[in-house]
């Protein structure tokens, strides 16, 4: 998957876990795992919110890596 995140290691320096995460930011705690197990790619409020409640900016947070073709 292209879209990368640290959201885990953020949480972790904050000192939460993931229900307290999701309750911070308006969504279940099975979200957030969903976001730190890249199963899951938030919108950009949610994104944004999650940058807020860490203190950061979504860039810290996310990343976005171009996929290649094999053509």
């Amino acid at each position: 998957m292209p879209l990368e995140n640290r959201l885990k290691e953020h949480r972790a320096r904050l000192g939460i876990n993931q229900a307290d995460m999701g309750k911070r930011a308006g969504v279940s705690r099975q979200t957030i795992s969903l976001i730190e197990r890249g199963d899951y790619s938030p919108s950009v409020t949610l994104a944004l919110k999650l940058a807020k409640i860490c203190q950061v900016t979504v860039e810290d947070i996310f990343s976005y890596t171009e996929e290649e073709n094999d053509e």
